[in-house]
């Protein structure tokens, strides 16, 4: 019988959490790699580990990353039941790579090259689990330290973007039902009207009832935090039976969407400064 697997000792933690470092900082370079070779590599200098051990352990990276205020690498799921050494090192690493991480959260203010028009399926994926950050990061201004999903709510024309695809979303599915007179008669409020509404989109139902719509995009996972407005809590409560919020994630490579209806508070954890906001498992 296979005895019980072992703690990953100092030596296997850094030298997994540099390989997992350098993927990310070819990824936020845009440059290729593969994750396949990267754990071929790792194999020798690990204490018997399998290729899926390497793998597991990188996805505790991603969620370690994402509580510490950074986006992890595509394709490596959040897995959040780590041993605790795992923290202090990927720290200690970023701390030596003051480069990686500036490249990281230079990506969060780049505009999207082009609006992925057309992209969106109409079928929603499932609202993920919540991976809340350290309490502490929440404000960054207050830290210091980093902050992706602050940062990226400031990207305007990452916004924009973002709010264009889900238009255009809504339009295509009211056509599709036969209901180009109201697709028509679609808004862009954020546009046409200004912030102020605290909504982005009117839409409507294919019975006519109206769709308010708050979207909120991020180039990361959809696990990444996002931000609310005070005006944006206050009309979900007011509207809560036509109130949506449309997140959408992975931006400009495979983009994808949840909804949340009704009130925020209601469908949302949210920290008081600013309103930071995760979604509630359903």
């Amino acid at each position: 019988m296979a005895g019980k697997p072992t703690d990953w000792s100092e030596t296997e933690v850094a030298a997994t959490v540099r390989s997992y470092l350098d993927m990310l900082r070819l990824e936020v370079s845009g440059q290729p790699y593969n994750k396949s070779r990267y754990r071929k590599v790792l194999l020798p200098l690990l204490s018997n580990r399998s290729e899926s051990a390497i793998e597991f352990k990188h996805q505790n990276i991603s969620a370690v990353l994402m509580k510490l205020g950074l986006r992890p690498i595509r394709g490596y799921q959040p897995a959040q039941n780590y041993q605790q050494s795992l923290v202090p090192e990927v720290q200690r690493q970023l701390a030596l790579s003051p480069s990686l991480i500036e490249l990281v959260l230079a990506e969060a203010l780049q505009a999207p090259k082009a609006s992925p028009t057309g992209k969106l399926d109409f079928t929603s994926a499932s609202i993920p689990s919540i991976i809340l950050p350290e309490a502490s990061k929440w404000t960054s201004a207050q830290t210091g330290r980093p902050d992706y999903a602050a940062i990226e709510a400031s990207n305007r024309a990452l916004g924009l973007a973002g709010e264009l695809v889900v238009a255009d979303l809504e339009y295509r599915r009211l056509v599709k039902a036969g209901k180009a007179h109201l697709a028509r008669r679609i808004d862009h409020v954020s546009q046409s009207r200004g912030d102020g509404d605290g909504y982005d989109i009117l839409s409507f139902e294919e019975s006519g009832k109206e769709k308010l719509i708050e979207v909120k995009t991020t180039r990361s996972r959809a696990e990444t935090p996002f931000f609310v407005t005070v005006n944006e809590l206050k009309v979900s409560r007011a509207h809560s039976d036509v109130y949506h919020l449309v997140r959408v994630f992975s931006f400009g490579h495979d983009p994808a969407w949840f909804r949340l209806r009704g009130s925020l508070d209601a469908s949302c954890v949210l920290e008081s400064n600013g309103f930071m906001a995760l979604p509630r498992p359903a």
